[in-house]
């Protein structure tokens, strides 16, 4: 039996780590989620305001809205000392080496000597990112890669390095499928792991079957959603979700790093999702991307013209009605047959 964290701090209020504060909120821990200072006034003014934008997301992060009283807000600059007294460090800020490597050279300095520090990289090396830190340090380090929506998706990839200590990783297994209810796998420090490894592939056929021409948005996403025992989002209702920004950003770091992948070609950016990016359509975190709703109703991206068209409706012909069958392995047989 593990000793259960008490207290955790999480360093990053992006779209992930205000999620992760909440979902150890939610499992009763007392969270520290800390962000860059505002340049002017209340230092606190920019985890407020993203926080708040937080607490509104469909499905809700928290399981009571009393449960926020658990999460206490912070800057950089005032509160980087409080997280002397925690147990558990959480890193979840933007996906860029040279900056995760600055903030646990920081970290080294403030953590006691026995609290558990993680990243929740999606893509970048683990292993590089303590590279330069101390040996005690490197550890108690490993991934805790959560997947988004953290409260309600289950899985939970821990990715330790050639240094992290066992006794670490056995607990944080522990405290992953005792206290926040995941199926925890032991990933290797491969580049995007497992999930987002096959995540990224999936998601990039999908794209590149829309730009050829194959099947539209609507159809892909009926073809890749429940029908097949994964969510109902499918390919790009989940590509919104998740962020064109973040799909983008880890498909541009994955490429260079698997010349030796049979399925390289695959993972190249298409030019659909780079200029969507680049127009600000970044999913649901700008309320548009492949998918935008307008008085209720459901759009989606007309790459001839850049608008949003209501869905054109699909025919699957001998295929109708699978989705009727609540056995997913007999639902997969009948799928192969036809």
């Amino acid at each position: 039996m593990f000793k259960p964290f008490r207290t955790a701090a999480v360093l990053g209020a992006g779209v992930m780590g205000t999620q992760i504060a909440a979902h150890l909120a939610n499992a009763g821990l007392t969270v520290y989620l800390l962000d860059l200072a505002a340049s002017s006034g209340d230092k606190n003014s920019l985890v407020e305001t993203v926080f708040k934008q937080a607490l509104k997301r469909s499905p809700p992060i928290l399981f009571t809205t009393k449960t926020a009283e658990r999460i206490i807000l912070g800057n950089y600059d005032e509160h980087f000392d409080c997280l002397a007294g925690v147990d558990w460090v959480i890193e979840a800020i933007v996906e860029k080496l040279d900056i995760k490597q600055q903030l646990m050279a920081r970290l080294e300095r403030v953590v006691r000597s026995d609290a558990v520090i993680s990243t929740n990289t999606s893509g970048l090396s683990v292993e590089a990112i303590v590279s330069e830190r101390s040996f005690q340090f490197r550890q108690r380090f490993l991934g805790t890669h959560f997947f988004n929506p953290p409260r309600y998706l289950k899985l939970l990839e821990l990715v330790p390095t050639n240094d992290t200590d066992a006794a670490v990783v056995e607990r944080m297994k522990w405290l992953g499928r005792m206290h926040l209810g995941k199926g925890v796998v032991v990933a290797k420090d491969t580049p995007n792991f497992i999930g987002n490894r096959i995540g990224i592939f999936a998601t990039m056929l999908g794209i590149h079957a829309f730009t050829e021409g194959h099947y539209t948005i609507e159809e892909i996403d009926t073809l890749t959603g429940t029908l097949v025992g994964r969510p109902k989002s499918g390919t790009f209702r989940t590509a919104d979700v998740v962020g064109l920004d973040t799909l983008l950003y880890v498909a541009q770091n994955l490429y260079p790093a698997i010349p030796e992948d049979e399925a390289r070609s695959h993972f190249q950016v298409p030019p659909l999702l780079q200029t969507l990016v680049d127009m600000g359509r970044l999913g649901a975190k700008t309320k548009e991307g492949f998918y935008k709703k307008v008085d209720g109703e459901i759009l989606s991206i007309n790459p001839g013209t850049w608008e949003y068209e209501t869905a054109k409706p699909m025919h699957f012909g001998n295929l109708d009605g699978l989705n009727h069958e609540p056995d997913l392995r007999k639902r997969l047989r009948k799928l192969y047959k036809k």
